[in-house]
């Protein structure tokens, strides 16, 4: 039985306002939705399933590349003239990361300890372990300086263990033996008979201590009872403030770990973490936006106040005593040890330190620190962290292993902790967190303009409902006729015989045509057939949308086909420990796609 196009009209009425109120609907509760998905996979919760197993054991390859500045003038530096340094490497070594003694506690935070190996990739570097460098000899002219305001006895003393001990002002030795240990008589002796005094008890080297270690424990909030504060530090070892700096402010532990942030994050947020090896908080800042492996994101780098001195920039004076802007003074908490910390090749640091060493130049593709951050969840999704670690040296009166040295801030290496999602971890990342929400944004217009596009539709049926009545093609046709017979008495009839006789016929025709057929056949077949296909197309919307929010209420309930929002690494600077120090002070904090600082 054929439907009216009335009925037809009030049918697709009803459909097109119902399209119209979840198109509407779908404005408003479409972010709640997507908040809500993005709230349950950003905390930190056993229940997650497959979040919680990728942010306990970080999927994401992590690699630390470290170049080194070859000395190659060591005799001239001993008769004051200028450093001439060559860069060496990178020697790239993949990171293993991943967190045990994870313990929940009642206030909606965790601790736990993140334990991280190194292992060497020969085919990703440019060289090899087996590749020897010069570089400062921290045993020597590091020490040198911290007894310079020593006894003049106390310095001679020194002096003569150096060469009882055959130790030197400069290094040359393996990379490997550098980076992970060397054997040496000065550190045997010394740990022998004044065990304690360095922060290593075996083999004395720049990353000596680090590998198969942890940085301490750390205890962030879970994000449970409020996600603005996920992933933000509570304490790190017990401690709430650390003590070595000279203002309250310097001293604060801020921000994360460095390995997350909260999510929703806008162009005014800024990135803090806690650096356990600067022994100080940091800060990162929205430079613009971008897209990283199709997922969009802002980029975030290190403001040019970071390490600025006190006297350019007053919130840093609590750092000080400080020398040019560029370097932070870290001996505060690294036994008064003559270490700084900077960007690679001074970069954003003060001209003056250029031009104390031949072989620099610094650029900030190739030397500026930067995170790029999934802004709605506060993943990092490309991220690389670099950093230099330098020694003042210079000649120490009474020791004569240091010559003539100028007073130089000292290059010595230079690293930088990279790494990014990619692969299954971020096509699951992009479905679940990017592509859905793209697709329900998108969704909401989409409903609401088939709505209004059925309602008009619909009243353009109503109007043109029972049949218009008008022709289409005409032809009309009829024919004269006359009757004609014998009629007795008019002799002009004669002997007819009765017959209606046809005389004529005429016809009159016509159709309709150009502009007017167009007109009639848009409004009056192509629209009623395009409303009678829109009702196969509604009724597939629909069950499209059901069986959308069926997997939508599965996946919520099943995390573990969602992705995790700890995929990356603590932001982390450990790096910088380089064997000058004790095992780290009980009051060092750590903080990855991320990396720490």
């Amino acid at each position: 039985m054929a439907v009216s196009k009335s009925t037809l009209s009030i049918v697709f009425i009803v459909l097109g306002g119902l399209a119209v109120l979840f198109g509407t609907v779908l404005v408003f509760v479409g972010p709640i939705i997507i908040d809500d998905q993005i709230v349950k996979n950003v905390e930190i919760n056993p229940n997650n399933g497959l979040s919680y197993t990728m942010w306990k054991d970080i999927p994401v390859p992590f690699f630390m590349s470290v170049y080194f500045f070859h000395i190659v003038n060591p005799d001239e530096i001993l008769k004051g003239e200028k450093p001439t340094v060559v860069q060496r490497g990178p020697y790239v070594y993949r990171e293993n990361r991943w967190k045990d003694n994870i313990t929940f506690h009642d206030n909606h935070t965790v601790s736990y300890k993140e334990f991280r190996q190194y292992f060497f990739e020969e085919s990703m570097s440019v060289g090899d372990e087996s590749d020897v460098v010069t570089i400062p000899n921290i045993l020597v002219l590091g020490a040198s300086v911290m007894m310079e305001n020593m006894p003049f006895p106390v310095r001679l003393l020194l002096s003569t263990t150096f060469k009882t001990f055959n130790e030197g002002p400069f290094l040359t030795k393996p990379v490997g033996e550098l980076m992970w240990g060397y054997d040496s008589k000065l550190v045997d002796f010394l740990n022998k008979y004044l065990p304690g005094m360095l922060p290593t008890s075996g083999k004395f080297g720049l990353f000596a201590e680090f590998n198969n270690s942890n940085t301490g424990q750390f205890t962030v909030f879970t994000g449970q009872d409020d996600i603005r504060k996920v992933h933000m530090v509570d304490s790190w070892n017990g401690l709430k403030s650390v003590d070595y700096w000279r203002s309250e402010e310097c001293n604060m532990i801020n921000g994360t770990a460095g390995q997350m942030w909260p999510p929703f994050m806008t162009k005014e947020s800024t990135m803090p973490f806690y650096s356990p090896d600067a022994c100080r908080s940091m800060e990162l800042v929205y430079q613009r936006p971008g897209v990283s492996r199709g997922v969009p994101v802002y980029h975030f780098v290190a403001p040019k106040t970071l390490f600025a001195n006190g006297a350019d920039y007053p919130p840093n004076e609590g750092f000080c005593p400080c020398r040019q802007s560029g370097l932070l003074n870290v001996s505060t908490c690294r036994h008064n040890s003559p270490v700084f910390i900077s960007h690679p090749h001074f970069f954003e640091a003060d001209p003056v330190l250029l031009d104390t060493v031949n072989g620099l130049s610094p650029n900030e593709d190739e030397h500026g620190l930067f995170i790029d951050i999934h802004p709605e969840t506060g993943v990092p999704m490309n991220v690389s962290i670099r950093l230099q670690l330098n020694l003042l040296i210079k000649s120490v009166f009474g020791i004569s292993e240091t010559g003539k040295i100028a007073e130089v801030v000292m290059p010595m290496i230079w690293f930088e902790e990279s790494g990014y999602i990619d692969g299954p971890v971020l096509n699951t990342f992009r479905t679940s967190l990017v592509v859905l929400p793209m697709v329900m944004e998108y969704m909401q217009y989409i409903f609401i303009a088939l709505g209004l596009a059925g309602i008009l539709g619909a009243v353009m049926l109503y109007v043109n409902d029972k049949e218009t009545g008008v022709p289409m093609n005409v032809s009309i046709r009829l024919q004269l006729n006359l009757l004609i017979k014998s009629v007795f008495g008019i002799s002009e009839t004669g002997k007819i015989a009765e017959v209606v006789m046809p005389m004529i016929w005429f016809e009159e025709s016509g159709y309709i045509d150009g502009p007017v057929l167009n007109t009639f056949r848009t409004s009056l077949v192509v629209l009623p057939m395009v409303m009678e296909y829109m009702q196969y197309i509604f009724i597939a919307l629909g069950l499209a949308g059901i069986l959308g929010a069926v997997m939508l209420y599965v996946n919520d309930k099943k995390a573990t086909k969602k992705t995790s929002v700890s995929l990356t690494q603590g932001v982390s600077t450990n790096y910088l420990y380089m064997g000058i120090q004790k095992q780290r002070l009980q009051c060092e904090l750590q903080s990855k796609m991320c990396i720490c600082m």
